[in-house]
């Protein structure tokens, strides 16, 4: 019997979602520029939900919840502009994936190598370009923190007074700035940046590392302990400012360490439970895309979206309302602030 093949059959939904450009896009991008694209995540979600969640917050203290949502702000628009700052650094390394043996020793891409076919499909050199990407944002950590302090009260004035914020115009009798082209000299920065890259990497303690870690979930490690890094300057440049009052100060430490322990325990706990979910997506990609080019790239950038999407969602999402909350108890001034409710 012969069976006809309807070409009007949709395709099943799985492969429909797997074969989405904004899907491969996102993943690409992930991979290239995993900095960037965690920094737009959190953008997103910090600049409107977790400032909504925490105004939803029940029974907690107005000034409080204020304080906390220009902390949120400040933080993910300083963090977005601080992680541009990492887009050299991800150029230069797509510049030596394009051709590695410019920039790296031919014992390093073998050792790199191993087993894989190619030097690209390496988990060993994957890991070994992560801690570039992922570890310039673990560098920038403290003056993001530093930043996010200093932009508080502004935002609090701007956002919750009831006077318009005064808009200095600009003066009409300054001569005009030049602008100073870069162009011509950005792809020789780029080598440069791309060779200092390739001689940390020909580094036999650094291919050790890569070696070592490379089956290890590295990106959630990184992206967790530059948590830590930020919420310890955060805490610390809190309780010398001037401009933050005193009376505030407590419950907003207390809200940042809280936020920062339960979106790492609950990262970890959301990880190991969706283990098997994450196999079994990247098995369909491989199956859907396994003589693409960019499947490596797709797997990697998955294994950065993956986690960056989890502690978005419940770093900006869920936990906001249970640390604003627990904040305002742990503040000890229930008295003082049962005035300005």
């Amino acid at each position: 019997m012969k069976v006809s093949l309807n070409t009007n059959t949709k395709q099943p939904a799985f492969k429909g979602l797997y074969s989405s450009k904004y899907l491969l896009k996102g993943l690409e991008f992930a991979a290239d520029y995993p900095a960037i694209f965690t920094s737009t995540v959190s953008l997103g979600l910090s600049t409107f939900i977790r400032p909504a969640s925490i105004l939803a917050t029940p029974k907690t203290d107005k000034q409080n919840k204020k304080h906390a949502c220009a902390k949120s702000i400040a933080s993910s628009a300083v963090g977005y502009i601080v992680m541009l700052a990492t887009l050299p650094v991800s150029i230069a390394i797509k510049k030596i994936n394009n051709k590695p043996s410019n920039f790296l020793k031919q014992s390093t891409i073998q050792n790199l190598k191993g087993n894989a076919q190619e030097l690209l499909k390496s988990q060993s050199y994957q890991l070994a370009t992560q801690i570039f990407k992922l570890g310039t944002g673990f560098l920038l950590a403290v003056p993001k923190s530093i930043i996010t302090c200093m932009l508080i009260p502004p935002i609090i004035a701007l956002l919750f007074s009831k006077k318009a914020p005064q808009i200095q115009q600009p003066t009409t009798d300054r001569p005009h700035s030049k602008i100073i082209s870069f162009k011509g000299r950005y792809n020789t920065a780029a080598d440069k940046l791309a060779f200092g890259i390739g001689k940390i990497i020909d580094l036999k303690p650094v291919q050790e590392f890569a070696k070592k870690f490379s089956k290890t979930n590295f990106a959630l490690h990184m992206m967790n302990l530059t948590d830590v890094v930020l919420t310890w300057a955060f805490v610390q440049r809190t309780k010398h400012s001037k401009q933050i009052e005193e009376t505030r100060k407590k419950a907003l430490i207390y809200n940042t360490e809280i936020a920062t322990g339960l979106s790492i325990t609950g990262g970890y706990a959301l990880h190991y439970a969706t283990r098997k979910s994450e196999e079994k997506f990247i098995q369909k990609l491989s199956e859907i895309h396994k003589n693409s080019p960019k499947l490596e790239k797709y797997i990697e950038g998955f294994k950065i979206a993956k986690p960056a999407l989890i502690l978005g969602g419940i770093y900006y999402i869920i936990i906001p309302v249970i640390s604003t909350f627990l904040a305002d108890r742990a503040d000890g001034q229930k008295g003082n602030n049962a005035l300005i409710r």
